[in-house]
């Protein structure tokens, strides 16, 4: 038995799995991101991002509608730092409802930053969920605020398939620094 089997899934900092072709966490999707997204307590997760040019908008700052992308998808996420989220069957995934983005301060490209999401209040079939981007030097670039609503379960399943590809994929090597 591994300390993480021993550990209650409310204090576990594990990765969490990422999709094959998801614009944010695909793994295969050479035009996307290819965010890992870790837990970072209950309902709580944390990612660490370095945007290159082909994120930018103005020169050597990142696109806000890329920003508002990962914090959409982070937000979203910690529903996943949840109690039986370790069984990918019993994982909650949700739409965005809505979705606040405040942009406090222009994030530079090749610098890398925190983003990070919370589960604010569960109500059930609907939730409400909030996130940042903080900078190196621990300033806020960017909030977010959502309310999610339930994906029906027969779309669940189809998100769960072989070919989503939906699970865990060891962060390569050269990542992992």
């Amino acid at each position: 038995m591994s300390l993480a089997d021993e550990t209650p899934a409310r204090e576990r900092f594990d990765q969490q799995p990422s999709a094959r072709w998801c614009f944010v966490c695909g793994v295969e999707n050479l035009c996307g991101l290819r965010i890992r997204f870790f837990n970072d307590g209950f309902q709580r997760v944390l990612a660490r991002v370095t945007l290159d040019e082909p994120y930018q908008s103005y020169p050597g700052m990142a696109h806000g509608g890329i920003l508002a992308t990962i914090l959409d998808e982070t937000m979203g996420r910690a529903l996943l730092a949840d109690e039986g989220a370790d069984d990918v069957r019993r994982a909650r995934f949700m739409f965005t409802a809505r979705l606040e983005v405040r942009f406090r301060r222009p994030v530079p490209l090749g610098q890398e930053f925190q983003v990070r999401g919370r589960v604010d209040q569960d109500r059930g079939r609907t939730a409400t969920v909030s996130g940042e981007i903080v900078l190196a030097d621990g300033s806020v670039a960017v909030e977010a605020s959502a309310v999610l609503v339930d994906i029906p379960q027969d779309q669940v399943a189809q998100m769960l398939t072989a070919d989503v590809g939906w699970q865990v994929y060891p962060v390569p090597e050269d990542e992992s620094s």
